[in-house]
């Protein structure tokens, strides 16, 4: 082949991945905007806002005015502020409320998933497969048809306004998901490995706990993420479920309106201090949500 058989291919295969990069950064610009538009608008004062100022330094001036309303810019940091205990209070609730119902979901799902991948069941014309299609069918149903018997039997129980009561109708809401993620997980193990652990002596439990445990460990980072990030922006429950003791963040968000119409830099600054511990694990945790995704577990 002449050398000039081989430029028109190079250039092609030039052109085809600078398209594919260029295809890639416009992609990741429109996923990120809205995170930047969040964090820049925390900085706004109320014209920039309105006048859709969007470069700090070039088209605006930063101002702590968003992070002042809630007392955590510099210059309330250090004292004494009702609008930051709140914000802590609300804080707190997410974090408890998120990981208890996603730490729950993941071992309940888990065992749910691991007796869908390794056993047979019947029940009446429903095999494995349809079991596990109608777990990720309660997803379909939409979350204001369950409002009416969730506000009574919770009134029953007594635990409305409380954070258990959210905790396990947040388990409920993503164990579907937890349950479909581990199955295709464990479906991954070969079964060979485990019964090569019964032969050396290990228990049924043993085995589990041992060998696939270990090796679905990144499966279960995975769905332990997906699940954190969904109970944390949940809104609809935590608003019909809480009234004053057990608010999450996202129903803190949404209640910075005022007689003037909405506080963008006060929701602004609110919602970037509310996405700000995803973020972090999800940077801490790459590394296994990467296996996990690679492994088959999120698709």
């Amino acid at each position: 082949m002449s050398a000039e058989e081989t430029v028109p291919g190079s250039r092609g295969a030039w052109a085809s991945r600078t398209a594919i990069y260029a295809a890639l950064i416009l992609w990741s610009v429109i996923c990120l905007f809205p995170i930047f538009w969040t964090v820049t608008t925390s900085f706004k004062t109320a014209p920039d806002v309105t006048q859709g100022h969007l470069i700090p330094f070039v088209d605006f001036q930063p101002d702590w005015r968003g992070w002042r309303s809630l007392g955590l810019s510099p210059d309330t940091i250090g004292e004494i502020s009702t609008p930051r205990a709140e914000f802590l209070k609300r804080f707190w609730n997410s974090v408890i409320v998120a990981t208890s119902a996603s730490a729950l979901a993941v071992v309940l799902g888990s065992l749910a998933a691991y007796g869908l991948s390794r056993f047979s069941y019947s029940f009446g014309f429903m095999r494995n497969k349809d079991i596990s299609f109608f777990f990720l069918s309660q997803l379909i149903l939409p979350p204001v048809v369950l409002a009416l018997p969730f506000l009574v039997l919770y009134k029953e129980l007594a635990l409305l306004d409380s954070r258990l009561g959210i905790i396990l109708i947040y388990t409920l809401t993503v164990l579907p998901i937890v349950i479909w993620i581990m199955r295709d997980q464990f479906h991954g193990i070969p079964v060979e490995l485990e019964e090569a652990a019964l032969v050396d002596g290990l228990s049924i439990w043993g085995a589990f706990f041992q060998i696939v445990l270990p090796i679905a460990l990144p499966g279960m980072v995975a769905a332990f993420i997906l699940s954190l990030v969904l109970c944390w922006n949940e809104y609809f429950f935590a608003a019909l479920l809480t009234s004053t003791s057990a608010n999450t963040l996202p129903v803190m968000v949404a209640s910075q309106t005022g007689s003037q119409g909405i506080n963008w830099w006060s929701m602004a600054a609110l919602s970037t201090a509310a996405i700000l511990p995803l973020v972090i694990i999800g940077i801490v945790l790459e590394r296994y949500i990467i296996k996990g995704m690679a492994a088959g577990a999120v698709k």
